[in-house]
């Protein structure tokens, strides 16, 4: 692999149950557990896995249709199944659902007919995070020397 190809974050912890991510670029997120004592709305690292799948092939679909028309609604939901079984945590059944609406006229026309092709592309090739979970890529875990 070549340093092009590496995608890295690093993960700091900032209270019990709080963390947050930072991306080679200086980019941030904050993100915790789903028993946060304060109650707050952050997104727990099951949730990012569903938005990092929707997020990657919305963006995907996005660039495909938005080349002919501005969508009027872009919407896409995301579900799955936490489960706990002898396998361990995981998720099952995750569904990624496109609303997507196109103003009338020739352009959206264009878009709506390319739209069931670019959701399908997305899936089957181009989305790097849908394909990493379905290709089932093994995670190598170490500790390192403080």
């Amino acid at each position: 692999m070549t340093d092009e190809s590496l995608r890295s974050v690093r993960i700091e912890r900032t209270a019990t149950g709080h963390f947050t991510a930072t991306n080679a670029r200086g980019g941030t997120i904050s993100f915790g557990t789903s028993s946060d004592p304060d109650g707050g709305a952050g997104f727990t690292p099951v949730e990012l896995l569903l938005a990092a799948i929707g997020g990657c092939t919305a963006a995907d679909v996005d660039v495909a249709t938005g080349r002919h028309v501005e969508p009027s609604r872009f919407d896409v939901t995301v579900t799955g199944n936490k489960v706990s079984d002898e396998l361990g945590n995981r998720m099952t059944d995750l569904a990624v659902t496109f609303t997507v609406a196109f103003p009338d006229g020739e352009p959206g026309d264009r878009a709506r007919t390319i739209l069931p092709r670019a959701v399908r592309t997305s899936h089957d090739r181009l989305c790097t995070v849908s394909r990493t979970v379905e290709a089932g890529t093994p995670v190598r875990v170490t500790v390192a020397d403080v």
